[in-house]
């Protein structure tokens, strides 16, 4: 993957970086505010988070933008967070791309439209060449549907002949993934005080460190991830191993 042998890893600063960014519609509720308000600051809180990533030398940062959950939400709360994406990737790209950022997106397409899809693709190829950072974003993604599509694939490979089902180990397997070529993250951070993943990377997740954070997600700021690192940084990893 293009931004992931850009800077030496060291202890105390995680590789890769997944975010469950969640609390928009109660940050605004606390306001008095429309729930598309919190959104709108959601996406100020990626700018920043972005920006720290860089700063703090992370390789790669995962977000959770819609599970494949959020479509039960009201039409009127799915349609404006469809507008803010078209917003934010016309608005965004030229910034992402200055800045050496290369974007990736993850999810099940299908059920997007096409005017989506066609945006998805070209912020992916306008920033196929950068190296500074891998940016993430889980689209229309759920991990149970992802593990579950990744079985199929190798059900196939075993039923055309291509492959012996012995030959199917957890490599194979993550190797059918969404993210395959990307790194499991390290830190998992989850806004807004809630204490579960929600379908967000559950393969991946395995031996990640987890994070969860009382404020809510556009109350994220650069300060905010730096506290997150250094908590990363005090943690001992043993994947089961002992110290």
């Amino acid at each position: 993957m293009p931004a992931a042998d850009k800077k030496p890893e060291t202890a105390s600063i995680p590789r890769h970086i997944a975010i469950i960014m969640d609390g928009n519609g109660r940050w605004a509720a606390d306001r008095k505010l429309p729930r598309a308000a919190g959104h709108q600051q959601g996406a100020e809180a990626v700018r920043r988070c972005v920006k720290g990533c860089i700063e703090q030398g992370v390789r790669c940062l995962t977000l959770y933008a819609f599970s494949s959950e959020n479509w039960k939400r009201p039409a009127e709360e799915v349609s404006a967070l469809m507008s803010l994406l078209r917003l934010y990737l016309r608005r965004e790209m030229k910034e992402l791309n200055r800045r050496g950022v290369c974007i990736r997106f993850i999810g099940d397409r299908s059920a997007l439209d096409d005017d989506i899809c066609a945006q998805l693709k070209e912020a992916e190829d306008f920033t196929a060449g950068n190296r500074e950072l891998l940016l993430t974003i889980a689209l229309n993604y759920g991990s149970h549907g992802e593990i579950a599509a990744a079985a199929r694939r190798l059900a196939e490979k075993v039923a055309a002949g291509e492959m012996q089902p012995e030959e199917i180990t957890a490599e194979t397997l993550a190797a059918q993934l969404d993210t395959n070529g990307l790194p499991d993250p390290d830190l998992v951070i989850r806004t807004s005080g809630e204490m579960r993943l929600s379908n967000f990377l559950l393969w991946q997740s395995a031996y990640s460190e987890l994070l969860f954070i009382d404020e809510y997600w556009p109350d994220f700021t650069e300060e905010t991830l730096a506290l997150a690192v250094a908590e990363f940084g005090a943690r001992e990893r043993r994947f089961g191993a002992r110290s």
